[in-house]
C-alpha cells in the first residue's frame, strides 16, 4: 500500500491576480463580440477575408490603480475604462471597506499592437507563438480533475455565493483556499488539511493579548456555511476541524485585495489548471484570443486528455502538444496513462492524430471547440478546467469524442 499526501489551493475571484485575469479577459470578450457582429474570422485564408482582431491584453492592479496593456490589434471601439469599472464593481470592491473602489482608482490604458512580423506567420493559420502546452484528466472525480483543485476551487466559489447572497455580510472579496488530501494507492481517501483564508470586516474582529483575531463565532459559521457545505462528507470522515482546518490562520484578514498586494494577469497559472498535479507549459490563458496556443491548444490537450479517460481507454492521462510560431502542424504530441491504458500508448497516440476525430492545427482547434466566442470571462476565475460545459460556454469539456474512441479503439 503507497499513501501520500498532496495539496492544491484557489483564489477567489477578488484576488488581484484574478481581478486582472478577468479584466483581460473582459477586454477580449468586448472585442470578439465586435468581430462577430462584423463577420471578422480568425485568419485569412482568402484574400477576400477580412481577419479578425489579435489580442494579449495584461493587466496590473495595485492601491487606487488599475493599468491596461499589451499587444491588441482591432476594429472594436474598447472603452477600456467601463470595462474595468465594470468588473470591479460586479467582483464587489465598491467601498473604500475593501480598500478599492471601482468608482475613485485611476484607470490608465497602455495598449498597443501586434508585431507585423507575428502577424504575418499567424493571418495565414499558424501558432501564435511556439510552446508547449499540457492537458490532463483522471477519474477520481466527477469533473475529471485531480480532487485537492477540485475541492480548493468549491471553497472559493462557495464564498463568493455566501458574500454576494448576504449569507455571511463581513465577507470581503478577497480569499483563498487550500486543500491536502491524501491518496492511498493512486486514490483520494480523505481530507486531511484545509485552509480558508477570506477577507472580512472589523465586526468580527476581538483583541487577545495586545494582538487582534478574528472571533471564534465567525470561524465556526465559515466551517459550518461554507467548509462542511462543499466538501464530500465522506472525505471529512474523523476530520478534525479545531486541528485542521486553519480558519485565517494569521489571526485577521482585514486588509486584501489591490490595498494588500499587487495583482497581475497570468500569476495563477497552477490554479487555472490542475494544481500543480501534472506539469505546465509556462504559458498563461487570460487576455489571449485563441490564435495563441498557449491558451487554444490547453484546452484542446484538456479536451482530448477528458475524453480519452471518460472513454475508458485509461483512468489517467496527461497529453502535451508543442507549436512553432507561425508554423500550423504541431511540433510533437506526447501522451502518458500512468501505466493506467486500456490499450497501448502508442494506439492512443494515434487517435490523437486521427483528424477524423481531433484537429489540432490551430484553425482546426478553433473551429472544434467553437473558440472565437465571447466566452472567455467566465474561464478566468475558479479554473478553466473542471466546469460543466453548457450554452456554449467550456467546449473543450464535453465529452462527445467518447464512442469514437472506443470504436477505434475496439473497446
Amino acid at each position: 500500500m503507497k499513501k501520500f499526501e498532496f495539496t492544491s489551493e484557489s483564489v477567489g475571484d477578488g484576488h488581484p491576480d484574478k481581478v486582472c485575469d478577468q479584466i483581460s479577459d473582459a477586454v477580449l470578450d468586448e472585442i470578439l463580440k465586435s468581430d462577430l457582429k462584423n463577420n471578422l474570422v480568425p485568419y485569412r485564408l482568402k484574400k477576400s477575408d477580412r481577419r479578425g482582431s489579435r489580442c494579449a491584453c495584461e493587466t496590473f492592479i495595485t492601491l487606487g490603480l488599475v493599468i491596461v496593456g499589451g499587444e491588441i490589434t482591432t476594429q472594436a471601439e474598447l472603452n477600456v475604462r467601463e470595462i474595468v469599472k465594470r468588473v470591479l464593481k460586479e467582483i464587489g470592491y465598491t467601498s473604500q471597506d475593501y480598500g478599492f473602489n471601482y468608482e475613485t482608482c485611476a484607470i490608465l490604458n497602455a495598449i498597443g499592437g501586434q508585431s507585423p512580423d507575428i502577424a504575418q506567420g499567424v493571418d495565414t493559420g499558424g501558432a501564435g507563438d511556439q510552446g508547449l502546452m499540457f492537458g490532463f484528466a483522471c477519474d477520481e472525480t466527477p469533473q475529471y480533475i485531480p480532487a485537492p483543485i477540485e475541492f480548493s476551487h468549491r471553497l472559493v466559489r462557495r464564498l463568493r455565493e455566501a458574500r454576494m447572497n448576504r449569507e455571511i455580510s463581513y465577507l470581503g472579496p478577497d480569499c483563498k483556499s487550500q486543500v491536502t488530501v491524501e491518496y492511498v494507492d493512486g486514490k483520494p481517501v480523505k481530507i486531511k488539511k484545509i485552509v480558508v483564508s477570506s477577507q472580512h470586516t472589523r465586526e468580527v474582529v476581538e483583541e487577545k493579548n495586545g494582538r487582534r483575531y478574528m472571533k471564534e463565532s465567525a470561524k465556526e459559521e465559515i466551517i459550518e456555511k461554507i467548509v462542511k457545505k462543499v466538501l464530500p462528507e465522506e472525505m471529512l470522515q474523523g476530520f478534525d476541524f479545531k486541528k485542521d482546518c486553519l480558519i485565517n490562520p494569521t489571526g485577521v484578514f482585514l486588509v486584501g485585495g489591490p490595498q494588500s498586494d499587487t495583482g497581475m494577469t497570468g500569476r495563477k497559472l497552477i490554479v487555472d489548471t490542475y494544481g500543480g498535479m501534472v506539469p505546465h507549459g509556462g504559458g498563461a490563458f487570460s487576455g489571449k484570443d485563441p490564435t495563441k496556443v498557449d491558451r487554444s491548444a490547453a484546452y484542446a490537450a484538456r479536451y482530448i486528455a477528458k475524453n480519452i479517460v471518460a472513454a475508458g481507454l485509461a483512468k489517467r492521462c496527461n497529453v502535451q502538444i508543442s507549436y512553432a510560431i507561425g508554423v500550423k502542424e504541431p511540433i510533437s504530441i506526447f501522451v502518458d496513462t500512468y501505466g493506467t491504458g486500456k490499450i497501448p500508448e502508442e494506439k492512443i497516440l494515434e487517435l490523437i492524430k486521427d483528424e477524423e476525430i481531433f484537429q489540432l492545427i490551430p484553425s482546426g482547434i478553433i473551429e472544434m471547440l467553437d473558440l472565437w466566442r465571447p466566452i472567455y470571462r467566465k474561464t478566468a476565475c475558479y479554473g478553466h478546467f473542471g466546469r460543466q460545459p453548457q450554452d456554449g460556454f467550456f467546449t473543450w469539456e464535453k465529452t462527445d469524442k467518447v464512442e469514437i474512441l472506443r470504436k477505434k479503439a475496439g473497446i
